[in-house]
């Protein structure tokens, strides 16, 4: 007995020395990170999240097989708390039994049917890893990248751990000392099978297989807290303090620009590990390197360099190299040169390759957010070095110099209006009491050929509605969205505010968009400026109208359709329903998907500011994304955003496909089932 606690509890001490050692060192630098205090704050949604995403594996489980495996091995490990207990009571007294559960069998049940499936986990496990193990190496692998020897020496332990578990339960079966009646049947099964020893051999193999079970979890232990699989502490710690109700739509946070604030101290954005805040410190030691964020990515995908999963891996093992360096900080010296993320850590081609889509965000199962890294990196870039993509220059002095992109003024902003039949109001001093809406038109659908005949179908469907509504017309200026997404936060909190400006001083109160860049931006970025405005997109407004019988489709269209889910109207706001449902209601349309779509869908390549940088590495996003829909058949493509109508129609024209192929907004294609049927 003495020799079995001495073993236990030396080998105990040691690994949780060792361990708790390397957990505190890794405390420390996710520590020194800058401080996000409204992270901690909402402790109902952040409880829930907890419930939903780690104890119900809800992301994990998309992915059946193996989110199965993981879940079973999850909940595993938390019932199989119980059996640790039950080892480091065994050490002390062989015949221990929780104290308030005695020998209920269906404790005995249930931890051993909870060993059983954490088997068969890992030999799924462990029959994906044999498979894929060929394509391990080749780029379209999720797993291409990451740490994966490491991956069997955690199968190995685990297993041992569950091994050794019901090796010495099953010998305590044999000697009297086992709590649990026949109903922990794994147990008495190897007990059957080790009975023929006899109590003697069987009282030796309890003492060995009950130590050799705590060496394997105690080693397990020390082997996680410096492996990749540090997730499995970190990750409970990530999804509690991870941005709620999910870390896409707004950016994290709105730096303050005021330069009556600024001095030589100042920094924007993250150009070094230190300047990133202890959530997204954390969020790099999270990674668990499975690649679901690589294998949905628009730019991994189309042979860029970026992969979110390996800008991740390359910002953790920056942090880890520059440690010494972090820690001495936190006590007033910081020995040795600072190591700039960009180009040392992150190519500037993966950094500038990014289409903020947040496909890596909606995927990834620790939430870690990668968007706003790429972001803070891009600041730093833009704001503190001047470096960025030479053609991405022109599309922001046109912003600061004209107030769209394009460079075209304020001067043309209303004249998509003058092929109309009917009067919109234009404001000039405040929105009229009679109207309703105020229709926030954007740059694209003001400005662009094709995005404008999206606008003034939207504008026709509206009127024939009854919906009365108003424009700025040359009030009108851009948002900000590309200047933020490229990094340029100071032009954009330059445009929001004046923007707010303006519509505070007209007295906006609802406001229809088309472009769901700008409503993003309207509806969840401006009030941190202070606008604070009820926002709807024309999807969701033309949704309504159908449903209120005050506009009803008609029989002018027939033929099927696609429908391509914007990324800042679907994935980031969450608007997935409503345009399908117009589509419903027209009685001609037959609806077929994509393979990716809602949650799923596949950027069309414009956002993040790519819309006006050149794509000349690998396919061009657009392309894939067009090749996808023309697989389906459809005669015709809608979508609910003018810069997807434009990146689509381009590649349309691209495949030479535009005779039979059509790309269309969704007002459009409700204009025109109201349009007489062709005989």
């Amino acid at each position: 007995m003495v020799v079995r606690i001495v073993i236990g509890l030396t080998a105990s001490a040691l690994a949780f020395a060792v361990a708790g050692r390397r957990f505190w060192t890794i405390s420390k630098l996710v520590r020194s990170g800058k401080p996000a205090p409204e992270r901690l704050r909402g402790f109902s949604a952040r409880a829930e999240a907890e419930l939903v995403e780690v104890g119900g594996q809800k992301k994990l489980l998309r992915w059946t097989v193996p989110g199965l495996a993981h879940a079973f091995t999850f909940w595993g490990f938390t019932v199989l708390m119980l059996t640790i207990l039950e080892a480091y009571g065994d050490l002390f007294k062989k015949t221990f039994a929780i104290w308030g559960f005695g020998h209920n069998p269906v404790l005995g049940l249930i931890e051993d049917f909870f060993v059983v499936a954490v088997l068969v986990a890992l030999c799924v496990f462990a029959m994906i890893r044999i498979k894929n193990a060929p394509a391990r190496r080749e780029r379209n692998s999720r797993f291409y990248g990451s740490h994966t020897d490491a991956a069997w020496l955690t199968l190995g332990f685990i297993a041992l751990v569950m091994i050794t578990l019901l090796l010495y339960r099953g010998a305590q079966a044999n000697t009297g000392d086992f709590p649990y009646t026949w109903w922990a049947f794994a147990s008495h099964g190897i007990g059957k099978a080790l009975h023929p020893l006899g109590s003697g051999v069987n009282s030796v193999l309890e003492t060995t297989f009950l130590i050799l079970n705590i060496c394997a979890i105690v080693g397990f232990l020390v082997f996680l807290s410096y492996s990749k699989h540090l997730h499995i502490v970190a990750a409970p710690i990530n999804v509690a303090t991870s941005r709620r109700p999910r870390a896409l739509g707004a950016l994290d946070k709105t730096p303050d620009m005021d330069m009556e604030n600024v001095t030589e101290e100042t920094v924007f954005g993250a150009g070094l590990i230190e300047h990133f805040t202890w959530k997204q410190m954390l969020d790099f030691v999270t990674c668990t390197e499975c690649g679901r964020c690589q294998s949905v990515c628009p730019a991994w995908n189309t042979g860029k360099p970026l992969s979110p999963k390996l800008v991740i891996m390359g910002l953790r093992d920056n942090m880890f190299s520059q440690a010494s360096r972090l820690l001495s900080n936190q006590n007033g010296d910081a020995p040795g040169e600072p190591e700039t993320l960009v180009p040392n850590t992150i190519e500037p081609d993966v950094l500038w390759s990014c289409v903020t889509c947040g496909a890596c965000v909606e995927e990834c199962p620790v939430d870690i957010e990668h968007v706003d890294a790429i972001v803070d990196m891009r600041r730093y870039e833009v704001l503190m070095e001047s470096r960025f993509p030479t053609e991405a220059g022109l599309m922001l002095r046109n912003i600061e110099n004209q107030g769209d992109p394009w460079g075209l003024g304020t001067s043309k902003r209303a004249d998509w209006t003058q092929s109309l039949d009917f009067e919109i109001p234009v404001v000039t001093d405040t929105i009229p009491d009679d109207v309703e809406y105020l229709y926030w038109v954007g740059c694209a659908g003001a400005l662009d050929e094709r995005a404008r005949k999206g606008v003034q179908s939207t504008a026709r469907m509206l009127h024939r509605a009854g919906v009365s509504f108003a424009i700025l017309g040359p009030k009108e200026s851009c948002t900000g969205d590309p200047a933020r997404r490229l990094g340029n936060e100071y032009l954009y909190q330059e445009q929001a505010k004046a923007n707010v400006e303006t519509l505070n001083a007209v007295g906006a109160k609802k406001i229809v968009v088309t472009c769901p860049h700008c409503f993003n931006s309207l509806k969840n970025e401006y009030p941190s400026l202070g606008g604070d405005f009820e926002v709807i997109h024309h999807s969701q407004l033309l949704d309504h109208l159908v449903k209120t019988g005050k506009l009803t489709p008609g029989q002018g269209y027939r033929g099927t359709v696609t429908y391509h889910d914007p990324c800042y109207l679907g994935r980031h706001n969450r608007v997935f329903d409503q345009p399908r449902s117009v589509l419903d209601a027209i009685p001609g349309v037959e609806q077929v998907e994509m393979r990716r779509c809602r949650e799923k869908s596949f950027c069309c390549g414009a956002g993040g500011a790519r819309m006006w940088m050149e794509e000349t590495i690998g396919k061009r996003i657009n392309m894939e994304r067009t090749d996808e829909a023309l697989t389906t058949g459809a005669d015709v493509v809608t979508t609910a955003c003018p810069y997807c109508m434009i990146m689509l129609d381009d590649a349309v024209r691209a495949n030479n496909k535009e005779e039979e192929v059509r790309v269309l907004d969704l007002s459009q294609l409700v204009e025109e089932s109201l349009s007489t049927p062709s005989q």
